[in-house]
């Protein structure tokens, strides 16, 4: 016999049962399906019939295996034994570590419900964790949207009703141009990188705005690297350009925007505010009658250019402003490092797939004013930003100057631009306003966290001060609407504006990649009065890992790794929903905990119960909730809707309906998430759209429908400018009346980064960026991920590298106004010039993560949080200034200005810190 090929089995049984969750390992929440061997996790693959991902899975989602068998993995509550961060515990039962929480917990509920702060990281439970908080009566809660994302947010929703990021998203089938500010690739990749596959595949064009050249921007068939910080001059010399040649959307604007609104002209309290009639209605000129109407009129067609008793329209303001020289490209080239014909290039490009191209659908529909539109019209340019241009102490302005550029355009909501995902749009008005006013032992009387509308809801004590310890919504950051994190530990610490009693974190690293001025961090997390008292006297931390925070916890309350929990991904939070429809997800336990650990949000139902606060008690004061999973199905937070839309009631309604004691099963046997989709006559225009405003109601997004229009002239602004030029009965102080003159301007304006005072010292701009592989700090002990990135090298533009005569293998030492790290070096081409930067979170404090000591994440890597401070440099006023966003209190990192010199290879990158003592003893660990 011949020689014959041996029969190879090319799929191999890997598994003897499959069941499917959702991932945790970034922010998309794809499907997976989680495949068990023995009842152990022995592969991760995507589900092809998830919304979001549709099969696709990166390699953070497949790596999840090693999440659930991490060596870091905490195995008990712990409390602590020895002088914070000394890494001594002992492992301690539920029970007391229960009892320990409940004994710091109730006194302060009962007698300074402030003295507890609350502050959570990258966790997606934070409509259940705020309701906690909220039946607690502090006013001291957020998560880590303060330094991560709230100038997107807040800027998106004060503007349009939404944002990016898991607000909205391109138009993946229809856009015929993509743009990308500052986009990183740890968001939402595998959704983008499906969507920039259909984009290539159509020959659509994709062009990436970023100091950096990697992943998204790596793949776009042009690059603008420009400098850091200037991305809102670069937008608004955009809009200079568009102006000049007329390629704005005219009908667009005056039927869906406030641009032919009236602003009043008179001096006074009102100037600079819109002309309303008596019922509160916004006014225009209709251009049948030339007369004042309400903008909602039926048959009222808006007036753009008309005037109206010395009172001119937003869009004469608007025009006036950007036509101005000022915005010109050969103004602004130098600054933003941009070419001024590459910028006429890149509106000219922009016009063309805007204006000559249109996508038109023939699906008609009916707007809010009862007008019929036989047709769909779109302008196929989308949009896209994240972190890199909203982490800048002027990132609110620059997200506002980019949602006007897509809004002048006409492309926002419309078939090929940017759109809205359920549970938004939502006018700006719809959201709560942020409450502050504690009373003991009653729960506060609203949200914390929301969207103010003038000074009158800014937080205060009656005597005038800050009532959070974070200072949000005050005249230092009026509009923080995510408060503000990385001032917690430094303000409780200061005892400014109070001190506090007991801090309470949950998977927030805060004492290493999370903080700022993270050396001094340490410090003030172990820093004690003269009676040798803690300043902050105790701390409570949940985290599935040995983290480099848990060293510096009292007690220890050990969290499930994402495999062994249950979590709600609810329309009540950050759903997984896509523009064409409704979605939400759950996580279930696809195998059970081999530790002694419990999943973070059943412990805040169990200390609900056992503090008695309301909404986890009954009237009896017994438990009103066995766990998470018992408050994820029978929650209501409306009558009739609960964190679950899918199968309420009898397992037949969708949105709105009564608990379904079976929800989770429906959810289970579905693939762990529920889908509804928008009628086709309601997926686009959704914020005048009818159809789509009657079906948002069905489902419970809101109780009645809310057309609006979107807000080119921001009167939140005004108010607060108003307020600082002496109108109103609350005032700001007078060392801030300037800065908010200047800042809180009604239109989008550009300013220079408060970085930038650092001067001619600090030549070079410094930023971080996660990679791909990797979201969460926790990714960077993961075994496989490990093998993509186990180092973080700093990387230099080619002109710095040979000014400095730098070769492969080399150090630095590169100084801030703040700090000084030694690290190494290497060489990048496709990167702005005068900006250097490194992946973030890489780096890791030896001891940690039950990393070996030696392990490169300990020895090279790195973090330049080492040189960013969480306060600017002193003015000599006596005053704290945030390192923050003066309009949101959004941290800003990325206005980091350093120099860097050559220096001799050290034996590990500088500072190094002694290592910790980890809390899982090595002979407890194990997996890989």
């Amino acid at each position: 016999m011949g020689f014959q090929e041996p029969k190879l089995d090319t799929s191999p049984k890997v598994s003897d049962e499959v069941r499917k969750t959702t991932c945790y390992m970034c922010a998309c929440r794809c499907g997976i399906n989680v495949h068990l061997k023995s009842g152990k996790v022995s592969y991760i693959e995507g589900n092809r019939d998830h919304p979001v991902n549709k099969g696709v899975l990166c390699a953070k989602g497949a790596s999840g295996i090693m999440q659930v068998t991490a060596p870091s993995r905490l195995r008990a509550p712990l409390k602590r034994v020895g002088p914070r961060g000394s890494g001594a515990f002992e492992e301690i039962g539920w029970d007391e570590a229960l009892e320990i929480a409940v004994g710091w917990l109730k006194p302060l509920r009962e007698a300074a419900p402030e003295k507890l702060a609350f502050f959570t990281g990258r966790d997606q439970s934070q409509s259940f964790t705020s309701f906690w908080a909220q039946g607690f009566g502090t006013p001291n809660y957020a998560a880590h949207g303060g330094f991560c994302s709230v100038n997107m947010a807040a800027a998106g929703i004060y503007t349009m009703g939404g944002a990016f990021w898991e607000f909205g998203q391109p138009d993946w089938d229809l856009a015929k141009l993509f743009i990308l500010f500052g986009v990183a690739e740890d968001h939402d990749s595998n959704p983008i990188k499906i969507g920039i596959g259909k984009l290539k595949k159509r020959g659509a064009r994709v062009i990436g705005v970023n100091p950096i050249r990697t992943g998204y921007n790596g793949v776009a068939d042009d690059w603008y690297g420009i400098t850091p910080g200037t991305d809102g001059l670069l937008i608004l010399s955009l809009i200079h350009e568009l102006l000049k040649a007329g390629k704005i959307d005219l009908d667009y604007l005056a039927r869906f925007t406030n641009a032919p609104c009236l602003v009043d002209a008179a001096e006074g309290p009102g100037q600079g505010l819109l002309l309303r009639d008596k019922d509160g209605k916004l006014l225009v000129i209709d251009r049948t009658t030339g007369k004042p109407a309400p903008f909602d009129r039926t048959g009222v067609t808006p007036d753009l250019a008309a005037t109206y008793k010395g009172c001119r329209t937003v869009f004469q303001h608007l025009a006036e402003r950007y036509l101005s020289d000022d915005y010109a490209p050969e103004a602004v080239a130098e600054r933003t490092g941009i070419a001024a014909g590459r910028i006429r290039g890149l509106a000219a490009e922009i016009a063309h797939a805007a204006f000559d191209a249109p996508v038109v659908l023939d699906r008609a529909w009916t707007d809010f004013r009862g007008d019929r539109h036989e047709r769909m019209v779109g302008r196929p340019v989308a949009f896209h930003a994240m972190r890199g241009i909203s982490a800048h102490s002027n990132g609110f302005q620059t997200a506002r100057a980019l949602h006007l550029l897509q809004i002048l355009i006409g492309s926002v909501e419309t078939p090929g631009g940017f759109r809205f995902k359920p549970p938004y749009p939502k006018p700006v008005e719809a959201h709560p306003t942020p409450h502050c006013a504690c009373v003991p032992g009653k729960p506060l009387a609203g949200p914390h966290l929301g969207f103010v509308q003038g000074p009158e809801q800014l937080a205060f004590k009656p005597d005038g001060s800050p009532a959070r310890i974070d200072k949000a919504f005050t005249w230092e950051n009026p509009l923080s609407a995510h408060g503000l994190m990385h001032m917690v530990i430094p303000n409780a610490h200061a005892g400014d504006p109070y001190r506090i009693d007991t801090l309470l974190l949950y998977m927030a690293n805060m004492s290493w990649n999370s903080s700022m001025n993270t050396a001094s961090v340490m410090e003030m997390l172990t820093d004690t009065d003269e009676d040798g008292e803690y300043r902050i006297p105790r701390i409570i931390y949940s985290d599935a890992y040995a983290s480099e925070m848990v060293a510096y916890a009292d007690l220890i309350l050990p969290d499930t790794t994402y495999l062994e929990r249950h979590d709600c991904i609810s329309l009540l939070d950050r759903p997984i929903c896509e523009a064409e429809a409704a979605a939400d997800a759950i996580r279930w336990p696809v195998v059970e905990p081999d530790r002694d650990v419990r999943g973070f949000q059943s412990v805040l139902v169990d200390l609900g119960a056992r503090l008695g606060l309301p909404g986890f008690v009954d009237e009896e004061g017994r438990a009103r909730y066995r766990d998470y999973a018992d408050y994820m199905v029978r929650h209501e937070r409306r009558p009739g809707v609960g964190p679950l839309m899918g199968w309420r009631g009898a397992g037949d309604q969708v949105g709105r309906g009564a608990p379904n004691p079976d929800q989770l099963q429906r959810y289970i046997a579905n693939g762990g998430f529920c889908v509804e989709h928008i009628p086709d006559e309601a997926t686009y225009f959704k914020p005048w759209n009818a159809a789509y405003q009657d079906w948002a109601v069905a489902l419970g997004f809101y109780d009645k429908p809310q057309p609006y229009l979107f807000s080119l002239w921001s009167e939140p602004l005004q108010r607060f400018r108003l307020a600082a030029e002496g109108h109103g009965e609350r005032q700001p102080p007078e060392h801030l009346r300037d800065r908010l003159k200047a800042t809180m301007d009604p239109l989008p304006i550009w300013y220079e980064p408060f970085g930038e005072a650092a001067g001619a010292a600090y030549p070079v701009h410094a930023l971080t960026q996660r990679p791909m592989a990797m979201y969460h700090s926790w990714g960077s002990q993961n075994a496989w991920l490990r093998q993509i990135h186990g180092v973080n090298p700093l990387y230099l533009p080619t002109k710095l590298w040979q000014a400095h005569g730098f070769r492969d293998g080399d150090w630095a030492r590169v100084t801030s106004p703040s700090g000084e790290i030694t690290v190494p070096v290497a060489h990048m081409a496709a990167l702005n010039d005068n900006t250097i930067w490194t992946w973030n979170a890489i780096g890791k404090r030896k001891g940690a993560w039950a990393l070996d000591p030696a392990a490169p994440e300990a020895t090279k890597g790195f973090l330049l949080n080492h040189l960013i401070h969480e306060l600017l440099p002193e003015k000599g006023d006596g005053l704290r200034w945030s390192n923050s966003d003066p309009i949101t209190g959004q941290a800003a990192w990325f206005d980091l200005r350093v120099r860097i010199e050559k220096v001799a290879s050290p034996d590990e990158a500088q500072p190094a810190f002694p290592p910790l003592a980890s809390p899982v003893p090595p002979a407890r660990r194990n997996g890989p």
